[in-house]
C-alpha cells in the first residue's frame, strides 16, 4: 500500500483558499473514491471534498476552522493496492511529477478522455442508480450534470427492457444470486419494522438528509427483508421537508409571496464571542458594500390587493401538488414582474461603467433572495421568461433549498437580471432592500395581511400586500420605477392577466 497526500483541490473559480469546516473522517477510517472527506467553506459556497482513492486515513493535517490555501496537503490516505516500498521508490525518483488532485466539481467522464461536470453529491448519486455519468447531457450552467439528470437518465434505463435471469445483488456487504422477479414485492410498511436493508451509499444518503432510515417505506423485499432504495429515501426527505413547510405555512398568517419564509434558527454565538468575518459572511457584505456605495438607491413603496390573487392560488395549490409541486405566490410575482421589465426595459439593464453605456439586457433571469445560516444567498432562475407557472415553482424550490443546504454552485447565482425578495416570511411590512449589483432594481415583498378597502362604496376587509421597490437613480428616475411598480400591481390585481403573459 502506498502513502498519499491529499492536497486541497481548486473547489471554485478564482478561489485561492478556503476555510476547513468540518472533517467527516478520522484517523483509522476506511474511505472509498469520491467518499467525502470534509466540507470546506469558501466565499461562494460550502463544498464537499471528495477523496480520489480507496483507503485508510492515516493523518488529518489542517484543523477545522483552519483556513488552507489551494494546494496545501490536508490529509494523508494509505492507498489500497500499492506496495509501501515501491511507492517510496517511485516518489524518490520521480519527486516533482506527483499529479495535482482533480477539482471537487468534475469527475472522469470515462472512454471519452473529457471531463463531466458535477458535484460530488451527484457522482455519488449516479453511482447509487447505476447511471454513467459520461452519457448523460447535462443542464446546468457550463453542462454541469444536476441531480434531476441523472434522474432522468435513471429513469429513461428503467424504462428499457430488462434481463429476467438471475442476478447477483450485494446486502449489507453480502453476496446472493436472486431471480429478478422475486427481488421485488409489494411496498413494505416502515412501521415495527425489526430490520431494514440498504446499501451503505443509502444508508450514508439517508444521514445525509437526517432522515431515520427505518421510517422509510420499504420499496422491495429482498430475502424476506424489507430493502430501501436511495430513491425511497430522497422522496421520504422531500415529503418531510414539505409536511414541516406546510405546518409553518398553517401557523403563519399569509406569508407574503413565501419561499424565503425565515425558518428556526439554531442558537448563535452567546453574548460577549468575537465571530470571525469571513467567507460567505464577508462575501456578501462586500457586495452590499459596493452595491450602496456605488448606486445611488431610491426605494419607491406601494400597497396592492391581492384578495383574488389569493383565491386564484387557492385554487391552483391542489392542482399544482397533484403534480408534486409546491406553489407559493412568488412565481405570480416573478411572471408579473417579467412583464412589467419587458414594458420598461430600462429596469432590467445594467450600468457599463468602463464603456460608459447603458446595457439593456434581453434576457430575463430572476434572481430570488433566501435567507440562509451563512446569510443572504440568491439563486437565479435563468430565463423565467420562458418558463411555466410550475416550472417557475419547481426550480426555484429546488435552488432555495440548495442555496440553504449550502449545496448550491455559483452558476446557480450568477446572471441574474433583476432580483425579488420577501421580507414577509417574519412579518415584515416595508423595507428599503439594497440592489443586487450589477441589477437595476430589486422588488421587496411584505406580508400579505387583512386590511379595509373601499370596495364600490363599503369599506371591507381585503388581502393588501405591500411592495418596496429600489433602483439605481443613475439609470432609473422616480417616474420610471413608480410606472414599473403600477404596471406589476395591474397584473397581480387581476392576476387573470398573467395568463396573457
Amino acid at each position: 500500500m502506498a502513502l498519499k497526500e491529499f492536497k486541497l483541490p481548486d473547489v471554485g473559480e478564482g478561489v485561492a483558499e478556503g476555510e476547513l469546516v468540518t472533517w467527516h473522517v478520522a484517523p483509522g477510517d476506511e474511505v472509498t473514491e469520491d467518499q467525502v472527506l470534509a466540507e470546506v467553506e469558501t466565499d461562494k459556497a460550502l463544498v464537499d471534498v471528495p477523496s480520489p482513492f480507496n483507503g485508510t486515513v492515516k493523518e488529518l493535517l489542517a484543523e477545522e476552522g483552519e483556513m488552507v490555501p489551494v494546494g496545501n496537503v490536508i490529509i494523508t490516505i494509505q492507498e489500497d493496492g500499492e506496495d509501501d516500498e515501491a511507492a517510496v521508490a517511485e516518489a524518490e525518483a520521480e519527486p516533482e511529477t506527483e499529479a495535482e488532485p482533480e477539482p471537487a466539481e468534475t469527475d472522469d467522464s470515462g472512454d471519452t478522455g473529457g471531463r463531466v461536470f458535477a458535484s460530488p453529491s451527484v457522482r455519488r448519486l449516479a453511482r447509487e442508480l447505476g447511471v454513467e455519468l459520461s452519457t448523460v447531457e447535462g443542464s446546468g450552467p457550463s453542462g454541469r450534470v444536476t441531480e434531476g439528470d441523472v434522474r432522468a437518465a435513471a429513469e429513461a434505463e428503467e424504462e428499457e427492457p430488462t434481463d429476467d435471469g438471475p442476478r447477483s445483488i450485494e446486502i449489507n456487504g453480502q453476496s446472493a444470486t436472486t431471480e429478478s422477479s422475486d427481488t421485488t414485492a409489494a411496498p413494505a410498511e416502515s412501521a415495527d419494522r425489526d430490520k431494514t436493508l440498504a446499501a451503505p451509499a443509502t444508508r450514508a444518503l439517508a444521514k445525509e438528509k437526517g432522515v431515520d432510515i427505518d421510517a422509510v417505506p420499504a420499496t422491495e423485499m429482498r430475502d424476506g427483508e424489507a430493502f430501501v432504495s436511495p430513491e425511497a429515501v430522497a422522496q421520504y426527505a422531500d415529503a418531510q421537508r414539505e409536511a414541516q413547510a406546510a405546518d409553518a405555512e398553517a401557523v403563519s398568517a399569509e406569508p407574503g409571496a413565501g419561499t424565503a419564509t425565515a425558518e428556526a434558527t439554531e442558537t448563535g454565538p452567546a453574548a460577549g464571542e468575537r465571530v470571525p468575518y469571513k467567507g460567505v459572511r464577508k462575501a456578501i457584505g462586500d457586495q452590499m458594500q459596493r452595491s450602496k456605495y456605488t448606486a445611488p438607491h431610491v426605494t419607491h413603496h406601494d400597497e396592492v390587493d391581492v384578495t383574488e390573487l389569493v383565491e386564484l392560488r387557492s385554487q391552483l395549490k391542489p392542482v399544482a401538488e397533484e403534480q408534486e409541486t409546491k406553489l407559493t405566490y412568488m412565481p405570480f410575482v416573478m411572471k408579473a414582474v417579467i412583464a412589467a421589465l419587458k414594458d420598461f426595459p430600462y429596469m432590467n439593464s445594467q450600468l457599463d461603467e468602463e464603456n460608459e453605456e447603458i446595457v439593456l439586457r434581453d434576457e430575463y433571469n430572476i434572481g430570488v433572495a433566501a435567507a440562509t445560516d451563512a446569510g443572504l444567498m440568491v439563486p437565479v432562475v435563468h430565463e423565467a421568461d420562458r418558463k411555466g407557472m410550475l416550472q417557475i415553482a419547481d426550480e426555484m424550490n429546488e435552488l432555495v433549498q440548495k442555496a440553504r443546504d449550502r449545496k448550491i454552485s455559483p452558476g446557480e447565482m450568477r446572471g441574474g437580471t433583476f432580483t425579488i425578495t420577501n421580507i414577509g416570511g417574519i412579518g415584515g411590512e416595508y423595507a428599503t432592500p439594497i440592489i443586487n449589483y450589477p441589477e437595476v432594481g430589486i422588488l421587496a415583498l411584505g406580508a400579505i395581511k387583512d386590511k379595509p378597502r373601499v370596495v364600490d362604496g363599503d369599506i371591507v376587509p381585503r388581502k393588501v400586500l405591500t411592495l418596496s421597490l429600489t433602483f439605481d437613480h443613475r439609470i432609473v428616475d422616480g417616474a420610471t420605477g413608480a410606472r414599473f411598480t403600477n404596471r406589476i400591481k395591474e397584473l397581480l390585481e387581476d392576476p387573470k392577466l398573467l395568463v396573457l403573459e
